[in-house]
């Protein structure tokens, strides 16, 4: 598969996916190329908006297996990992793999739960593995966590420390939709997840993922990642700039856009396409000791674009 192939096969996994999720166009791009990428999404947003459909549409789409984990206060993180159970037959343990071993992973209301359960899927995040009982059990490849959560509601919600926000490789608001894409949605009879079409399997997916890899970029595009992270970390309104992290998620995104439009390597334009969904939520801003949760994302969002205006693009090569 050359690059220009692999560009028509992800627009035909966006256009699968957009059947059912209409007017979110944009949305379906930007997760279907942090997959492509091997990140995680999260997904802040109202109910009823479509991030559940967004998450099984997607699954479909690429012939995965789907699994969904309700958060709530009273979660166990075996119930996200699962435990070993006794056999009396046999008198041994015999695992229980719960429903972190799934190719997609939608953790729903994921602020809902202790943080002991939010850890739990760190390691999984990270490592693609799980460890339960000293025992570690890789997961099935390609693995994916799209985790959402309500800006409305924070009654007894655990808010996701920052090292947990740094494991997404992107956040996203879905929003409304217009009203010809509401319409277009109510057209669609019974279960609008019915209407996507199977486009890739799972060997195919990480298939791509090894091109979105192989994408080259330039020191001039490896140099203008590290300024616009380091830049972060400099603004007068930041108290805690992107991490190294952040750049490498920076980087992998940018690849993974520049492979979705057909090309082999990456150019700065990819990465100030990507740049707001990937820092936005990994940047801490001075009034958010102050404020808390208000206007926290919109300071962020400033603070990016101040970024990317500020920060001069050199030419790739």
């Amino acid at each position: 598969m050359d690059y220009e192939a692999f560009a028509g096969r992800v627009e035909r996994i966006v256009e699968s996916v957009e059947r059912a999720v209409s007017g979110k166009r944009s949305n379906v791009e930007l997760a279907v190329a942090a997959l492509l990428a091997g990140g995680h999404v999260l997904i802040e947003d109202v109910p009823g908006v479509g991030k559940t459909l967004l998450a099984k549409s997607l699954a479909r789409a690429i012939r995965g297996t789907f699994r969904r984990i309700q958060f709530t206060p009273d979660l166990l993180p075996t119930d996200v990992t699962g435990l070993n159970v006794y056999n009396q037959a046999t008198g041994s343990f015999d695992f229980r793999a719960g429903p972190v071993f799934a190719n997609v992973l939608l953790a729903d209301e994921i602020n809902r739960a202790s943080p002991k359960t939010q850890s739990a899927l760190l390691e999984a995040m990270e490592e693609r593995s799980v460890t339960v009982d000293g025992r570690t059990r890789k997961l099935p490849e390609p693995f994916g966590v799209l985790a959402t959560q309500n800006p409305i509601e924070h009654e007894g919600t655990y808010p996701l420390p920052h090292a947990e926000l740094d494991r997404f490789m992107v956040k996203m608001e879905l929003g409304y939709p217009d009203e010809e894409a509401e319409r277009r949605m109510l057209r669609l009879s019974g279960d609008p997840v019915m209407e996507v079409e199977p486009v890739v399997g799972p060997e195919e997916v990480l298939q791509m993922r090894r091109m979105v890899e192989a994408v080259h970029a330039s020191e001039a595009v490896l140099r203008y990642v590290v300024s616009v992270t380091s830049a972060t970390r400099e603004h007068e309104s930041t108290h805690l700039g992107a991490s190294p992290r952040a750049s490498r998620m920076l980087l992998a995104a940018a690849r993974a856009r520049a492979a979705c439009l057909g090309r082999s390597y990456c150019i700065p334009d990819d990465v100030k396409e990507m740049a707001q969904s990937v820092l936005g939520h990994r940047i801490i801003p001075v009034s958010s000791r102050v404020n808390g949760y208000g206007g926290v994302e919109g300071v962020s969002r400033a603070i990016v674009e101040d970024v990317l205006r500020s920060v001069p693009v050199t030419e790739a090569v």
